[in-house]
């Protein structure tokens, strides 16, 4: 698949149903050696923690990736897994 196909699909956690992002919007971390994708990295978010908007990043690995469709990547991310950065 190129990466010019995953562009504007929206991903979508099968956990909660929640739409994470958009890809296009995201970054992609790259094997640099296979050319094959480790991650997606969604953009800042605001989170109010505290009374503090403090910015973070949802890393996914792309193990949690279960389905690429026409339309939106399905990835199965529950509270353990993906990363908050």
């Amino acid at each position: 698949m190129r990466l010019s196909e995953l562009v504007g699909k929206k991903i979508v956690n099968v956990y909660d149903g929640e739409i994470l992002g958009t890809i296009g919007d995201s970054d992609l971390v790259i094997d640099p050696f296979s050319g094959g994708i480790e991650s997606i990295i969604l953009p800042n978010k605001s989170h109010l923690l505290n009374l503090w908007f403090q910015k973070q990043q949802l890393i996914i690995p792309w193990e949690s990736v279960k389905k690429v469709g026409s339309e939106v990547v399905v990835v199965d991310l529950d509270e353990s897994h993906g990363r908050m950065w």
